[in-house]
């Protein structure tokens, strides 16, 4: 396992290689599938990506890296109610976990509620030590919604995700191979 990520932190390109081999070697390892479903989405490979990401979720259910990835990695491509439907059982985390706010967030988010998500964002990034990567992209996240959310005296109603559908569109080449 270190020396994937090793080979990807390198940036040499034989990451997803290195994976598959290592798949064939270990095919139930969880771990494996979610790197190698991470490298796709980054490579611009979603089908791909998609079906690694859920055996990795699969193989763990209580992977729950794996399960927001694929969640996220669902709502960047348009799909938020399969993006909930996968995060469900994040709900079982303590409130003060990192992936909860994360999954709060991006939950207001799907209904344009961008005080709310870049509060529960900002929480879950204080709270996160393991995953910086992680913490970049719900940065970028937070970086976009400061732009859309209305004066608070000023809100009006706004047609439904039109604000989330652009913000997701700017998002979507982008993925955390962490």
């Amino acid at each position: 396992m270190g020396q994937l990520i090793a080979t990807a932190e390198a940036g040499t390109g034989d990451e997803l290689a290195f994976a598959e081999r290592l798949i064939a070697a270990y095919p139930d390892d969880a771990r494996l599938h979610f790197l190698r479903g991470s490298f796709l989405a980054g490579s611009g490979r979603p089908i791909e990506a998609h079906a690694s990401l859920s055996l990795a979720v699969q193989l763990a259910p209580d992977f729950h890296l794996a399960r927001f990835q694929l969640g996220f990695f669902e709502l960047t491509s348009a799909e938020p109610a399969r993006a909930l439907a996968t995060w469900e059982p994040l709900g079982a985390l303590p409130e003060d976990h990192y992936l909860s706010h994360f999954v709060a967030g991006l939950t207001h988010l799907i209904h344009d509620r961008f005080p709310e998500t870049i509060r529960e964002l900002e929480v879950g990034i204080s709270a996160n030590g393991e995953n910086p990567p992680l913490n970049r992209d719900m940065a970028l996240i937070i970086e976009q919604c400061g732009g859309l959310a209305p004066p608070p005296a000023a809100a009006e109603p706004v047609e439904e995700a039109s604000a989330t559908s652009f913000l997701l569109g700017q998002l979507g080449g982008r993925g955390t191979t962490h």
